[in-house]
C-alpha cells in the first residue's frame, strides 16, 4: 500500500466500486504523474486549467499517443469526479496528441508455424489461444475450466476489456492441447483438495463472499494455474492464481528469438494475425469484430490496412497482359 491517504483513498474506493486490478494500477499511475507535475500540489487546489496544462504537456513534451492521453484524462475525470467530488468540464483547452497508431505487427503463417516449434506444455497452449482464438494474453490466464466447451469448441471470455463477457471460437488444434491440460489441471486439483492448508482459488469480485464454497469447486479452477499462491488484495488470504503475464511473455519471447522473428513482435501479435488471416480468409469484418470483443468496428478496420501493405498485396498491371 502506498504511505500516502490520499491515494490510499482512491485505491480503496476503486475497489470497493469493483474496477479491475489493472484499472487500479493505471489510475495511480497517472493520478501520481498529475500530481507530481504539480509539484505535489493537491488535486483539490488545482483547476480545470491545470488539468489541460498537464493533458497538453503530455502530447506536446512527451509526445505520448491518442490513447494514451485519453487514458491519463480518464484518471484524472475519475479523481475529480468520483474522489474530489467536483466534476470537470469541457475541458476545452487541451492540445489533443497527434502521435499516429503504429500498423500492428503480423506473422506470416509460416512465421506462426516456425514459432510453435519452440512452444511446449502450458506455454504452447497459451499460444494457440491467443493465435487460435484471437484472446489478449490477459484473457488466457483468466480462464477457468467452466469458460471453455470443448463439445461445442467456444471459448467464454469474461469481463475482458469494458468488463464484457464474449463467446470465440476454439480451434482443433487448440481442442487437443486444452484436452491434455484439462487433465493436468485435474490432477492438480485433486492434490490441492488433500492439503488442510489450501484455501481454494481467487475468485472475482464480491462472488467469493456471496458463494463462499466456489472457492474449491473444480469449475472455478484457473486452467493455467500458479504454483505460487499470491494473497487475495483485500482480505490477505493466500489462495490460488492463475500464470503471471510476464512470465508468459518471457517464454513467448524466447519463442520468437528461436524463430529467428526479426520484427517486434509480442503475445500479442498473435492476435494481430488471427484478425488479419480471417480477414484474408474472407471473414465478414462484422464476425471479426465480435470474435475479438472490440466495441466499435473502426477499431478492426485497422486490419484491412495491414492486408493492404506490402508489395504482395498489390498485383503490377504488366501481370493482366
Amino acid at each position: 500500500m502506498s504511505k500516502s491517504p490520499f491515494l490510499n483513498s482512491i485505491r480503496n474506493t476503486m475497489r470497493v466500486n469493483q474496477y479491475s486490478f489493472q484499472t487500479e494500477k493505471t489510475y495511480l499511475y497517472w493520478i501520481r504523474d498529475y500530481i507530481r507535475f504539480h509539484k505535489l500540489e493537491h488535486p483539490q487546489n488545482l483547476a480545470e486549467q491545470d488539468v489541460c496544462r498537464y493533458l497538453t504537456h503530455l502530447a506536446v513534451k512527451r509526445n505520448v499517443s491518442i490513447s494514451t492521453q485519453k487514458i491519463a484524462l480518464n484518471a484524472i475525470v475519475f479523481l475529480y469526479k468520483r474522489i474530489i467530488k467536483t466534476p470537470l468540464g469541457q475541458l476545452t483547452d487541451i492540445q489533443r496528441s497527434k502521435k499516429p497508431k503504429r500498423l500492428p505487427t503480423v506473422f506470416t503463417r509460416d512465421e506462426i508455424a516456425n514459432i510453435f516449434i519452440h512452444l511446449s506444455g502450458e506455454y504452447a497452449v497459451i499460444a494457440s489461444l491467443l493465435y487460435g482464438s484471437g484472446l489478449r494474453v490477459s484473457e488466457a490466464l483468466r480462464l477457468r475450466v467452466k469458460d471453455i466447451d470443448l463439445h461445442n469448441q467456444t471459448l467464454t471470455v469474461r469481463q475482458s476489456k469494458g468488463n464484457k463477457d464474449r463467446v470465440t471460437i476454439l480451434s482443433n488444434h487448440s481442442l487437443s492441447l486444452l484436452q491434455s491440460q484439462l487433465q493436468v489441471c485435474l490432477s492438480k486439483y485433486h492434490t490441492l483438495r488433500t492439503s488442510t492448508q489450501w484455501n481454494g482459488v481467487h475468485l472475482p469480485k464480491a462472488f467469493g463472499a456471496k458463494v463462499p464454497s466456489a472457492h474449491f469447486a473444480y469449475a472455478w479452477q484457473f486452467v493455467f494455474a500458479s504454483n505460487s499462491q499470491p494473497p487475495d488484495l483485500i482480505t490477505g488470504i493466500r489462495r490460488t492464481y492463475h500464470r503471471h503475464p510476464r512470465t508468459v511473455g518471457r517464454i513467448i519471447n524466447k519463442a520468437f528469438r528461436a524463430a529467428k522473428i526479426h520484427e517486434h513482435a509480442s503475445c500479442h501479435t498473435f492476435r494481430h494475425s488471427f484478425a488479419t488471416h480471417l480477414l484474408e480468409n474472407g471473414y465478414d469484418i462484422r464476425t471479426v469484430q465480435e470474435l475479438l470483443g472490440h466495441r466499435n468496428v473502426e477499431t478492426t478496420q485497422i486490419y484491412t490496412h495491414v492486408m493492404n501493405k506490402g508489395a504482395n498485396a498489390v498485383k503490377s498491371p504488366l501481370d493482366n497482359l
